[in-house]
């Protein structure tokens, strides 16, 4: 029998980053890795990195040199820990991490996890391991599967990965260069993963890809089908009551995705469509191509489907050549479409972009000043949206116990908290909710028995287009 090992694994950034850190809990538990919440007492400790956000290197870099104390006091107490670097900074700058940071022993990009049982035992024997090629075959073939108890550990909500990659080549965007071209699954193994979750009492899944909706996997028929024609395919599978997808790119949003959205009730009505900029010059010079029109009109679309749906979205501020003008866009493209809720950040170059050559920065002062008046608005859309709750019944998919002794929490449709006084035999179950009150972001109410329909027009009074 093979002795149990322990793991911990730091994850950061995106929820592609949180699915791949299961898949690596799932490739090592064959080798006798658990999972600890302590980085000091692991054997295997995996930083699974994020290229997106600024600092991002250094934020790896400056946790390795904490790491590196603890990979000490392991050895002097007679015990091995070894350290790994994954995810887009690994892709991106694994040559250096191995030059700079003689601390870790293996270095591995995002389409090799699946060969981390490998590197542990290459790194043993050679001293250090390193992978970051983009492989010719399909990876998502040869993943391990995660055991039942696994699953269930997880809860009643899950991340599947559909399609990992870009083809779109933003400026500001290291995605095309760390996580590769576009791949989308075969059908029929999403349908198998999504079976092996519900079975396990998996609720609600949600579909993930760096573009999610450019979904083209092969379907049984030979054919490719998109992400709407997948929808359908998923919604027919017993036990689940719940879909999501995210991230979305407003170039690839078809006609079935949004018959997906007025054809399946188990498809939530919220949707993430990042923008990114009101501004078309600004749009054209972050390689978009789309115009704030184009990305107006397919929020009408979607609006035409379904009057419930709302929007998430995602802003950079900052970006080189902004100017007052092109920043009032902005403001004025988030007045017009009326957000649930959005990430905003600061312009930071990625190296090795387009965009980290152009010479029209923004200082540094004006970046903070924009920041804050985008924010402001965002969050007087958020907190409208979430006051527009108070008084109506809304369907929560109950997930666990709250804080407070008897009191459940749930999620809306919009991913609101919700918290109820209840049994915690309703886990799992989606109930009607007639909502109370409100504090900060989250909602409090009582469950409604019964309750026929559930009443959204508020929402879409208060901050539509």
């Amino acid at each position: 029998m093979t002795s149990k090992r322990k793991l911990h694994i730091k994850s950061y950034g995106c929820q592609m980053n949180v699915y791949d850190a299961q898949r690596m809990v799932d490739s090592l538990a064959g080798e006798g890795f658990v999972e600890s919440a302590s980085a000091e007492d692991a054997d295997l400790v995996i930083l699974n990195t994020c290229h997106i956000r600024e600092k991002a290197s250094e934020k790896v870099y400056s946790e390795l040199g904490r790491l590196r104390a603890a990979k000490t006091e392991a050895a002097q107490n007679g015990r091995e820990m070894q350290i790994a670097v994954a995810g887009c900074v690994a892709q991106a700058e694994g040559d250096e991490i191995i030059r700079r940071a003689p601390v870790v022993d293996i270095v591995v990009g995002p389409q090799s996890y699946h060969h981390l049982p490998q590197l542990i035992a290459r790194a043993k024997t050679q001293g250090r391991a390193i992978e970051t090629e983009f492989p010719v075959q399909d990876k998502f073939g040869v993943l391990p599967q995660p055991a039942a108890s696994a699953i269930r550990a997880r809860g009643i909500s899950a991340f599947v990965t559909v399609q990992e990659g870009c083809d779109k080549f933003c400026t500001f965007c290291v995605v095309p260069y760390t996580r590769g071209a576009e791949v989308s699954r075969p059908v029929e193994k999403i349908v198998e993963d999504v079976k092996r979750l519900t079975d396990n009492g998996v609720r609600e899944i949600t579909l993930i890809g760096q573009n999610v909706n450019a979904y083209h996997g092969e379907g049984k028929d030979g054919a490719s089908w998109p992400l709407g024609k997948l929808l359908h395919r998923l919604a027919e599978i017993p036990g689940v009551a719940r879909m999501r997808y995210s991230t979305s790119h407003p170039r690839d949003v078809e006609d079935s995705l949004i018959a997906a959205h007025r054809e399946l009730p188990q498809l939530m009505p919220f949707v993430h469509l990042p923008v990114q900029s009101g501004s078309d010059r600004i749009l054209a010079a972050m390689n978009r191509k789309h115009t704030a029109r184009d990305y107006c009109e397919i929020i009408e679309r979607f609006r035409a489907s379904r009057q419930d749906i709302a929007f998430s979205s995602d802003f950079i501020v900052g970006f080189p050549g902004e100017t007052e003008e092109d920043f009032s866009a902005t403001l004025a493209l988030v007045t017009q479409i009326g957000y649930a809720a959005a990430y905003s950040f600061k312009y930071s170059p990625r190296p090795g972009t387009p965009a980290a050559d152009m010479q029209e920065t923004v200082s540094t002062a004006g970046m903070d000043e924009r920041l804050a008046r985008l924010q402001d608005l965002i969050n007087s859309q958020q907190s409208a949206f979430n006051k527009a709750a108070i008084g109506t019944t809304m369907d929560v998919l109950f997930e666990a116990e709250g804080r407070v002794p008897g009191q459940m929490v749930g999620r809306s449709a919009y991913l609101q908290p919700v918290h109820v006084m209840a049994s915690p035999d309703i886990v799992g179950r989606v109930l009607p909710v007639t909502i109370e009150k409100l504090e900060r972001y989250s909602l409090f109410g009582a469950l409604a028995s019964p309750v026929s329909t559930v009443q959204p027009t508020p929402f879409q009074m208060t901050i539509g287009a």
